[in-house]
């Protein structure tokens, strides 16, 4: 969206930067990155990152927050419909999409979980993280609890669920990601819905 004396608005200029930031990530990697790697890679003068980032560090952790606000808002659930719709749909979300335009979900991923593995010395990204991680663990509790409460689950310990589900959509990811096992996602839903889901939806 434009300015009416025709400027490019802030909202899309950091949108710019952003996605040159995923740009450049794919191709230099974390650990090599600069800033000129990212200004190469858009259509504005370098100085425009200067303008709205205090470095490289200030825009990496405001890259972390842009992707994960894409991610959390891009699961559709009916406000409350059937626990097990929702449930499936956050699990679906997790392991294999949304889709994007220019970067697919697993182009996104990489760059994410490279972020991640560098989370451990990193305090500030460690924290946007740990946000993140509580957030996909919490709306997972919550769908559960909500199952239970209506009677569509039985009783079981949410936080433990939510725990073990999150854990394992991590794992299968990384897995993909670092070891190449391209099959990796399908393989955690089967075994999410069988050994997982499978006792959550019996009945007694």
């Amino acid at each position: 969206m434009n300015d009416p004396d025709g400027r490019v608005s802030t909202k899309d200029t950091r949108e710019v930067i952003m996605e040159a930031t995923f740009r450049a990530i794919s191709e230099h990697g974390y650990a090599d990155l600069r800033l000129r790697d990212i200004g190469e890679e858009m259509e504005m003068t370098r100085q425009v990152i200067h303008y709205h980032f205090d470095g490289k560090y200030d825009l990496i952790a405001s890259f972390l927050e842009y992707v994960i606000d894409q991610y959390e808002g891009s699961v559709e659930v009916e406000e409350g419909g059937d626990p097990r719709t929702e449930l499936d749909a956050r699990i679906d979300q997790c392991l294999f999409g949304p889709e994007f335009g220019e970067f697919s979900h697993w182009d996104r991923m990489r760059v994410y979980h490279e972020l991640f593995a560098h989370a451990q010395n990193d305090e500030r990204h460690r924290e946007i993280f740990n946000d993140h991680y509580g957030r996909i663990r919490g709306s997972i509790v919550e769908v559960v609890e909500r199952g239970i409460e209506e009677g569509t689950f039985r009783p079981v310990d949410a936080d433990l669920m939510g725990q073990l589900v999150t854990d394992v959509i991590h794992a299968a990811r990384g897995r993909r990601i670092s070891l190449g096992h391209d099959d990796a996602p399908e393989e955690a839903r089967r075994a999410i819905d069988e050994f997982v889901l499978g006792s959550l939806y019996a009945e007694g």
